[in-house]
């Protein structure tokens, strides 16, 4: 089995010459992220993901977790694994030094957590929810409730959690039914969440639940949803952990992957009522959430990312490692890798990752532009470029991630479907990530609904001019003169189909909701391309300067790869798109059970 090693080469790569790092290093928000800080928190970061983390992987999925006497009993390695987490700051890279963050930028802590997901992706969910639910309490919290929790948050003494689901009440939040009944200066938080990742655990100090509940006179539907902070254990007024709180683990689920995460169905307030402080203000909780949500489905496309790379690694290492027969044009046995198909399943594997990568941190690096620009008409632009890019990143991402880790089960022959290869883990680990933190079929209808339909297209014509621009300066290299000609094609295509979109919708109510998959993998397909010829010129920039680094070849190569390989498939998913919702939708609820009359 391989080890994980992180690609810090590829990394620093994206961050220069993508999510555009130097440029915000020159602002006054961001002055630290020097080159040389860069390299060292990357190859630290790196140390520490293959060193300490990663070995905890295999562990963690034969151990799983357990409920014992009402705690959760985590495997061996993890709170150790965790304590040098916190203890080396990685928690606090983002954030406010004023809470005791570093105030280094976003895109580059998404590297960092890229390592951690890669090495253990059920170990990582912890901090990932950690992260989400400091930037909720950040941005919607009292001065009161921030000093009181986030400095012990940002360290990682404390982890946080996100508590939505209920039963009955998955996607559609508008349903929950967790009360919440005012009780001097804090709330009574009673009802049951389910699907709770990482809600309990003995790797900190005390866990910070983050809760969607109802206010006695709420009314129906979201505008009745208010969020309270919950504590695991009380804290008095001088910072001290006091008593436990009435908040515990009714159970746990048992999954078919991210085995060693513990997904938790939660009990608020089975005896005196759980204490609660409200965050924000009350019937805008749904609103004070999304912000952890969309910082949390940024992390999820990169968790798609993160396995992606994972399952790359072992399958390129078995296919040197295993010798099989003779591949055609060659006369002796040989490694596998001699054999075309491996090779494209490789490439295939590896252009996917590298393109979902550079897309996950350029929305990540608009964000940081959007928080550090003075100019609040360019910032509002970054903003809106993030959140139009938001669920291409977390939906496409995370639906390659099954293309790219079932490859890599097929490299392994017979021997991927053996548990103790490795592959078979992370087949099953990246199968969640479609699903959770809003599933793919609402990043696709929040794509075509508000991201496009409801600024007549505004921002994906924004994008598409960017891409515009990235394919007129390849075309001028002799190498990616003819990718950049099929990419034009591709996006001439998606521009039609976006104008067949707003122009449908508005006519036919079912349209659009029966087209978002595809439109979403379409632009998803594209955008994958964007990035990849970005890299491929700017790569070939750097070995024009005199770099002969084969990384930079190889990057070019890739780039190449998927235009020729990959990104057809567009053709498919347009085509799909302009036929519309005809077949869908008369295909009624009689047909779908004629079946089984």
């Amino acid at each position: 089995m391989a080890d994980y090693k992180a690609p810090v080469k590829d990394m620093q790569f994206i961050l220069e010459n993508i999510s555009r790092m130097p440029q915000l290093a020159q602002l006054a928000t961001f002055e630290d992220a020097t080159p040389d800080m860069i390299s060292a928190i990357l190859e630290e970061a790196g140390r520490v993901s293959a060193e300490v983390i990663a070995p905890t992987n295999v562990v963690g999925d034969e151990q799983g977790v357990k409920l014992e006497n009402g705690t959760v009993k985590i495997p061996d390695g993890f709170a150790q694994a965790y304590q040098q987490y916190a203890e080396g700051g990685w928690g606090s890279l983002q954030f406010d030094p004023e809470y005791g963050g570093q105030g280094l930028p976003y895109s580059l802590s998404t590297s960092v957590m890229e390592m951690w997901q890669s090495a253990n992706m059920s170990w990582g969910l912890c901090p990932l929810l950690s992260q989400g639910a400091v930037e909720a309490l950040y941005l919607n919290g009292s001065d009161e409730l921030k000093n009181a929790y986030l400095p012990n948050m940002v360290s990682g003494e404390w982890t946080g959690t996100m508590n939505l689901t209920e039963p009955g009440a998955g996607s559609d939040l508008s349903v929950i039914r967790s009360k919440a009944v005012p009780e001097g200066d804090h709330y009574l938080i009673s009802g049951q969440k389910i699907f709770i990742t990482w809600g309990d655990h003995e790797m900190a100090d005390n866990i910070i639940h983050l809760v969607l509940a109802r206010l006695p006179d709420a009314p129906a539907g979201v505008r009745g949803i208010s969020l309270f902070l919950v504590p695991k254990f009380l804290v008095s007024e001088n910072g001290e952990l006091g008593e436990r709180n009435d908040v515990e683990v009714a159970s746990l689920e048992h999954k078919l992957g991210i085995h060693a995460s513990a997904t938790c169905v939660m009990a608020f307030g089975e005896n005196a009522g759980a204490v609660g402080y409200l965050i924000g203000q009350e019937g805008k909780g749904l609103a004070c959430m999304f912000t952890m949500m969309n910082n949390a489905r940024l992390a999820v496309g990169l968790q798609g990312v993160a396995i992606s790379e994972r399952a790359y690694q072992q399958a390129l290492w078995y296919a040197g490692d295993r010798t099989q027969g003779k591949a055609v044009g060659f006369k002796e046995e040989g490694p596998i890798l001699r054999h075309a198909d491996i090779r494209r399943m490789l490439m295939t594997m590896k252009s996917f990752t590298e393109a979902g990568r550079a897309l996950a941190y350029d929305a990540c690096g608009s964000l940081d532009f959007a928080h550090a620009l003075e100019d609040k008409e360019l910032a509002g632009k970054e903003k809106a470029r993030a959140a139009y890019l938001t669920p291409i990143v977390k939906g496409w991402c995370t639906e390659v991630a099954q293309e790219v880790t079932s490859l890599g089960v097929q490299i392994h022959g017979g021997m991927g479907f053996i548990e103790e290869t490795g592959a078979a883990q992370h087949f099953r680990d990246a199968r969640i990530l479609p699903i959770y933190e809003g599933t793919n079929s609402i990043q696709a209808l929040d794509l075509v609904g508000r991201k496009t339909l409801s600024d007549n297209g505004v921002a994906a014509e924004s994008v598409m001019e960017e891409i515009s621009v990235a394919l007129a300066q390849a075309s001028e290299s002799a190498r990616f003169k003819e990718a950049a000609g099929k990419m034009q094609s591709a996006l001439d295509v998606a521009k039609s189909v976006t104008a067949q979109l707003l122009s449908e919708s508005a006519d036919n109510e079912y349209f659009s909701g029966a087209v978002a998959y595809n439109y979403m993998m379409m632009m998803g397909t594209l955008c994958g391309g964007w990035q990849l010829l970005r890299s491929g010129v700017a790569a070939e920039d750097k070995q024009a300067q005199g770099d002969s680094d084969p990384y930079l070849e190889a990057k070019q190569l890739t780039a190449l790869f998927y235009v020729d390989q990959v990104l057809p498939r567009y053709l498919s998913y347009s085509a799909v798109v302009t036929t519309g919702s005809d077949s869908i939708m008369a295909f009624t609820d009689e047909h779908l059970e004629a079946a089984f009359s």
